[in-house]
This record gives C-alpha cells, sequence and structure tokens, in this order.
C-alpha cells in the first residue's frame, strides 16, 4: 500500500530528541536552540543567557549545538530518501514506519539501498532476462532439482542451465545486500565480534629502520570493541606508510551465514535437493558482499571512534596549555636553542614589544660560552629583564646551563636575578614563518621570531599560541592522523572557550586573540585593531560600536569578554555585560555603596541577596554571576606561575638511573598516560597504572598538560630512547606496563651530544676570556 505526504507520520521534533541525549528539559533545548540560530555563540549563551537555557553549560551547549546539526542533517537526508522513493511509486507505509524510526545517517543509507538509483548489476541483467522467477521457486522450495528447473529458462538470452542458475545466484546475493535489518545485524555482530589483525608487510619491509617504530605490531591482533585510539591510529599510520597489512577478521563465517539464511528464509538443514545450491549462494553472498561491507564499515567505525578519543584528547591537553599560568607583564629574554646556528636571542617588554635581538654562540662547534653569557649579562642589564623563557628543543639543556649559570653570577654580583623557564616551543616555527609573523614582526628574521615567540608565550601562553593553527601546537595523540576538518573544529571550540573564559584586553590584543573573541570574525578584528591605530586606545566598551561593521549584534556578543582596563567605567574591566550595568547600579542601591566601594568588598556584596535583585530578564543566577564578578573584577581563571627545576647534570637520557626523583612538567596527556619531560630531551611516560594508588580510568583526573610534578624514574633503556616515570614516589624501579609503539614522545633534540663535564669545554677559540666577574661589570650589574 502506496502513502501520501500528508499522511507521512514524522519522528519527535529535534529538540525533543536532544532533550533525551542531553537528560535535560526540552524547553532549555528550545532556548538553546533558538539561540544559535540567531547567530549566538556557545560562549556568549553559557555565560549570559542561564536564565534562558536553564544554566546549560559550555560542554552541554557544545554537545548539543553538534548533534543539533547532525539531526538537522538526518532528517533532511531522510526526506530526500522519502521523496525519492515516493516518485518511484514504491512508498509504503511499512517503509515510512522503518524510515522514521531511523536514528542514524547509517540506517537511512541500509534502508534506501535497494531504491537506490544504481548502474546495471549483474542482478538487474539477470532480472531483465527473465530469471527472477527462478530465483523465486529456489528459494520457496528447496526439494526443486536446480538444473531441470533452471533448464526451464534457457533462451535467447540465457544459453544454459548454468548461465541460468548464475543469474538466479546474483538475484538472491542481491537481495541480501539490500536487506537493511540483515545488513544492519551483520553489521553490528561484525563490530561485537571482530578482531583487528596486523603483521609485518614483507620481511624486507620489516628489516628497514622506519620500520622498527612499528615492530609490535608486527603479529599483533586486538578485539575492534577493546582497541585504545592511539593503537588503532598507530596501526593505520602503519598501514598508510605501507609498513604493516591490516586485516578485520569478524569471526565465525558460519554465524553471518546462518544470518543471512534467516533472512532469506532459506533452511541449511532441509536436505533437498536444492539445499546444496542454496548453501552455496548464501557462502558466495557473506564472502563477496556483506563481508566486504561489514569490514569496510568496521575499519571506518573504527576509525571514527579513535579519532573522537584523539581529538577529545587533543582538546583537553590544549585546553590545558592555552590555560596554562602566564608569567605576566614582565620584562622577558627570550632564548631559541640551537647548536650550528647558534641560540637565537630577543628581550621583550612587558606588552610584548621587541626592545632587542640577537644570536649566540655558546655551544658547539663555536664553544663561545662566555662571550654568549657576557652578551646575555648585558642585555639582562640594559633592559631589566626578570624572566628568562628557553625553548625545550635541540640544545635546551646545554643553554638551560648557560642560563643558570648567568643567574647564579648575577646574584653573586649583588644584583636581583631574573628567573628562568624551560617553556615548550612546539609550533614556534610555525608561527616565525607564518604571514602573520611577518605582518607583526616584518623587519626581524624568521630565525629571531621564534626567540619573540618564546618569550611571549612565556608572559602569556594564550595570548601568543592563538596565532598559531591549534593543531600545530603539539600535544595531540597522532593528531596528524585524524580527519583536519573534524579536528579544527574541536579545537576552535576549544581555544574559542579558553579566551572567552580569561576575556581579552581589547588595547592590547592582537587580531587573532581578538577574532577568537565571542562575535568577532578575522575581519572584524582587523578592523578593532586598525580603528585603535588610528584613533588611540578604546576609554569604554561603547567605544566599540564605532567601530566600522561591529553593530550592536557583534557588541551584544564580544562586550562582555572584551576588557578595557583603566577605562571610563570600572565594570569595562570586569567580566559583566554592558546589558547588565543596571543591575550593578541596583545593588549599589541596595548595599548603599558607590561604585569604587563595592568592588572588592566581600562584606558588603554577600549582603546582597541575589533574588531580591534579580527580576524578568536578570535572574537569580545572572545576580550571582555578577556578585561574584564585582567581588574579583577581571578574575583569571589562569593557575598561578610556577617553573620545575631539572636536576643538574641530568642533560640526556644515560644520565638517568633508577630510583632518581626529578622535577619535571607535564608534556602531553594521552589515553594510556602521560609524558612528563624532566630536562633531557626525551619526554619519559608515566603510564597510567603508575599514576596513582588508586585505579586511574582517565589521567586528566590526576595531571594536566604544563603541570609541574615530581617523578621517579623506574626503567631506562637508552638504545631505544625510552624512559619509564611513576607519579608514585614510592614506585619499585620495574617498566610500567608496555604500550605498543607508544611508550615515548617524539625526540625533540639529539641525545648523542658530548657531556660538558670540564670548563675547557664550553670554551673555545671563540671565548671573549677574562673573568666573568669582569663582564659582569660591564654589563653594569654590581655598581
Amino acid at each position: 500500500m502506496t502513502t501520501s505526504s500528508a499522511s507521512i507520520r514524522r519522528p519527535k521534533p529535534v529538540t525533543a530528541r536532544l532533550a533525551e541525549e542531553l537528560a535535560v528539559g526540552e524547553g532549555q533545548v528550545t532556548a538553546a536552540v533558538r539561540l544559535l540560530d540567531e547567530g549566538a555563540t556557545v560562549p556568549f549563551i553559557a555565560r549570559y543567557r542561564k536564565e534562558v537555557t536553564g544554566s546549560l553549560d559550555d560542554g552541554q551547549l557544545r554537545t548539543l549545538a553538534d548533534r543539533l546539526t547532525y539531526l538537522r542533517e538526518l532528517d533532511e537526508r531522510r526526506d530526500a530518501v522519502l521523496t525519492s522513493i515516493r516518485e518511484q511509486g514504491k512508498l509504503t507505509d511499512e517503509l515510512v514506519d522503518v524510515l522514521m524510526s531511523a536514528d542514524t545517517k547509517a540506517r537511512v543509507e541500509d534502508i534506501y539501498l535497494p531504491y537506490k538509483p544504481k548502474r546495471r548489476t549483474k542482478a538487474q541483467i539477470a532480472r531483465e532476462a527473465g530469471l527472477e522467477p527462478l530465483a523465486d521457486r529456489l528459494l520457496a522450495d528447496p526439494t526443486l532439482v536446480p538444473d531441470q528447473v533452471a533448464a526451464e529458462f534457457i533462451g535467447a538470452e540465457v544459453g544454459d542451465a548454468a548461465a541460468a542458475l548464475d543469474g538466479a545466484r546474483h538475484i538472491i546475493v542481491e537481495r541480501a545486500a539490500e536487506n537493511a535489518e540483515l545488513v544492519g545485524q551483520v553489521r553490528e555482530h561484525f563490530w561485537q565480534h571482530g578482531t583487528v589483525r596486523s603483521r609485518a608487510a614483507s620481511d624486507a619491509v620489516a628489516a628497514t629502520p622506519k620500520a622498527q617504530k612499528f615492530s609490535d605490531y608486527f603479529d599483533f591482533s586486538e578485539p575492534l570493541t577493546q582497541m585504545p585510539s592511539h593503537r588503532v591510529l598507530a596501526v593505520l599510520r602503519g598501514e598508510k606508510e605501507e609498513v604493516l597489512a591490516l586485516s578485520v577478521d569478524g569471526g565465525e563465517d558460519a554465524e553471518y551465514q546462518a544470518m543471512i539464511a534467516r533472512a532469506l528464509e532459506v533452511d541449511l538443514t532441509a536436505g533437498g535437493a536444492a539445499t546444496p545450491w542454496l548453501a552455496g549462494v548464501v557462502g558466495f553472498a557473506w564472502r563477496t558482499r556483506l563481508s566486504v561491507s561489514a569490514s569496510v564499515d568496521a575499519r571506518v567505525r573504527l576509525r571514527l571512534r579513535a579519532e573522537s578519543d584523539a581529538v577529545t584528547v587533543f582538546a583537553r591537553n590544549l585546553k590545558d596549555l592555552l590555560l596554562a599560568a602566564p608569567a605576566g607583564n614582565r620584562t622577558t629574554l627570550g632564548l631559541d636553542p640551537g647548536f650550528r646556528t647558534g641560540v637565537k636571542v630577543a628581550v621583550v617588554d612587558g606588552t610584548g614589544k621587541v626592545l632587542d635581538t640577537c644570536a649566540v654562540y655558546p655551544h658547539q662547534p663555536q664553544k663561545q660560552w662566555d662571550a654568549a653569557k657576557a652578551t646575555l649579562a648585558a642585555l639582562v642589564a640594559r633592559h631589566g629583564v626578570e624572566l628568562i623563557a628557553i625553548g625545550n628543543g635541540t640544545a635546551s639543556r646545554e643553554t638551560d646551563a648557560l642560563a643558570t649559570e648567568l643567574i647564579s653570577e648575577i646574584r653573586a654580583a649583588g644584583a636581583a636575578a631574573p628567573t628562568k623557564a624551560v617553556v615548550s616551543e612546539a609550533g614556534a616555527s610555525v608561527y616565525s614563518a607564518s604571514a602573520y609573523a611577518a605582518h607583526e614582526l616584518p623587519d626581524l628574521d624568521v630565525t629571531l621570531r621564534g626567540a619573540v615567540s618564546i618569550a611571549r608565550r612565556l608572559q602569556d601562553p594564550l595570548a601568543e599560541l592563538v596565532k598559531i593553527e591549534p593543531k600545530s601546537i603539539g600535544v595531540g595523540q597522532y593528531q596528524h592522523d585524524v580527519t583536519p576538518g573534524i579536528l579544527a573544529r574541536s579545537l576552535g571550540a576549544v581555544v574559542e572557550d579558553a579566551v572567552n573564559a580569561v576575556g581579552v584586553d581589547v588595547n592590547t590584543a592582537s587580531v587573532p586573540l581578538l577574532a577568537r573573541v565571542s562575535g568577532i570574525t578575522e575581519t572584524l578584528a582587523e578592523s578593532i585593531v586598525a580603528h585603535r591605530d588610528r584613533t588611540g586606545p578604546f576609554r569604554s566598551r561603547r567605544a566599540l560600536l564605532e567601530v566600522p561593521r561591529l553593530g550592536p549584534k557583534s557588541f551584544e556578543q564580544c562586550a562582555g569578554f572584551l576588557r578595557i582596563r583603566d577605562g571610563e567605567d570600572p565594570l569595562d574591566s570586569s567580566g559583566v555585560h554592558p546589558e547588565s550595568y543596571p543591575v550593578v547600579h541596583r545593588i549599589l542601591d541596595r548595599a548603599g555603596v558607590t561604585m569604587a566601594e563595592i568592588i572588592g568588598n566581600q562584606r558588603a556584596l554577600r549582603s546582597v541577596r541575589p533574588a531580591e535583585i534579580a527580576d524578568e530578564r536578570f535572574g537569580v543566577p545572572t545576580v550571582t554571576d555578577i556578585l561574584a564578578e564585582l567581588e574579583k573584577p577581571g578574575r583569571d581563571p589562569r593557575p598561578g606561575f610556577t617553573t620545575a627545576s631539572f636536576a643538574a647534570g641530568v642533560e640526556k637520557v644515560a644520565d638517568l638511573k633508577e630510583g632518581m626523583i626529578l622535577e619535571g612538567v607535564v608534556t602531553n596527556v594521552a589515553a594510556f598516560g602521560a609524558f612528563v619531560d624532566v630536562g633531557v630531551h626525551q619526554d619519559g611516560l608515566v603510564h597510567v597504572s603508575a599514576m596513582s594508588d588508586r585505579y586511574v580510568s582517565d589521567p586528566h583526573e590526576v595531571v594536566r598538560s604544563g603541570q609541574v610534578v615530581r617523578v621517579k624514574v623506574v626503567s631506562v633503556d637508552v638504545e631505544r630512547q625510552r624512559i619509564g616515570l611513576s607519579l608514585r614516589l614510592d614506585e619499585k624501579t620495574r617498566a610500567p606496563r608496555k604500550e605498543p609503539a607508544q611508550r615515548s614522545a617524539p625526540r625533540r633534540g639529539s641525545d648523542q651530544r658530548p657531556r660538558r663535564d670540564a670548563a675547557t669545554d664550553r670554551r673555545g677559540s671563540g671565548s671573549a676570556g677574562g673573568s666573568m666577574a669582569d663582564a659582569l661589570r660591564a654589563a653594569g650589574f654590581g655598581r
């Protein structure tokens, strides 16, 4: 029975489905969807529309926005399929019900498959030759003799009985392959019982150096449902690099053939004359069609799951890195380490403005140790340097030793010495060569721009890292193997949330930073900076409305996240949105104090009851947020600044000994553990099993990227450059549980350098000579 468009029963509204998935009220979802459709951003809705959405947080809103897109696309595809089948005159009430209950795009496509316009298949050719009745008769009566029945169909288009049976087989196989219920059942069974297997592509390939990092997968298997994302992406990369041969095994063929037989209503135990032929058709359907599609689907599903997990890990690490403690607006000397090309040096003031640059050559082959130290001492004295930022790449430990010696001798001279810190230089080279860096630092050589970036990222990691494409920051897990679009969307959301959580000083922010603020596009960010350069600093948030193309809607979205320090209105430096300023004045009236008296006045603020201030537009959640903001206006959610102290004399993997307790910095957190930089150019792994005395399911429960931790060395493999660490300082010296092909992070620099054991190793022919005391006095210390 066909059906009309008027009688089609629609699925639940998208808002109802989202409410069920998120376990929240449909009214909350409806309000959030309306705001998103009106162009509101997730940070704005989460922060300033709590009354409307029932206080949905940014995580819930991100999930809602993603699922909203998916469900709308699902509904659009469902409607297109319905239209196509209706135009064919094949739409029935039963088919409508099945389509309306489909909850995934894959399910819709399975249902549509028999009706989807396609090229002429062997089954279609057989139907045109009149062989469909033969297939129907053999399926209906297994007592028939196939050759005898097939002989009745010999004709101009069918040469003999064998050709007739072959055509009938293709028809039956296509029916099985286009049975949506069967395909779904086979797909799920294959996923639940399947296994990934990998081996070396060949003995010759296995012997090559590039294959060694995949050696753990030369004879490897693991169930599909249990394989963690990092191993999935590892074997997929090995396959892509033609080192590994990968296959997916679904289990016993007999189980799938039984499913196919049931779907075709074939009794494989009937014992009729046609039973062997029908059993052969069932086996053929499994081998040539259903096993292939199930295997492909399992690989796709496996990759998507692995990508989702990898993106989640990357996003959490990126958030931790972006929200790392800023050292603050202090004059900083940035050092971009190197051997042959020297150490690039840049001094920036508290606002990040470049004051001085140069290069020094303290290491091999030049060995101008004292000359380099004297140059740095002069820069420290001349510019009042308070911080020294050292990139953690090649020659990092050697450069750190140079800075340590410099600081020690400055202190010995009786002067205030700067504080040093080793910072991640991931992405610094990408920034240096970028178009924005060329625009921002046009007069600097590419090599020196990296030193500037290193200095600035110590001052304010967030402000500097937003200039770099997120995937280039290097805190991910096989991030280069993840579909770029999926990664970009997720990481872009993380950056947006981090920037808006901290807030942005509109009078100092760069274009890339402003472009991450709610409601501000890159074009609008450029317009804001151009207006600022032309007319001077903004004195109020309202002055933003004078910026070309920044209209009321953009102002509404961005104003609360922009800060104006020392402006006309003290509220402009807070997280209070301008639309809520009248609420602040009601609070002042209720407390009986002035603006100057209320800010930071904990007693006065906590005496105000939010319910007495709230009205129809600004409810208790907003008033509560305003009171908290007035208590600590413009508060920075990031932690306080701390630095790690690397152990003296521990410069390469060979220097490590089991049992050592060291201080280090968490550089990356993966699903199986965390990588920690202990100052030897090769990160060590703290396996998840060595993180705590209790069971840890997610390493992020214990550590975060950028965190300073104390670890114990439990294993050292100098040959393979692998370091096993533990956060349990009473851990026995044993290797943590093995994780194939993912036991250590990529090396950041060469570990095959001779150790400096004597001063003569540091002072080559290019040394300035003389005492350091003389150099310090010349630089301006100890006067």
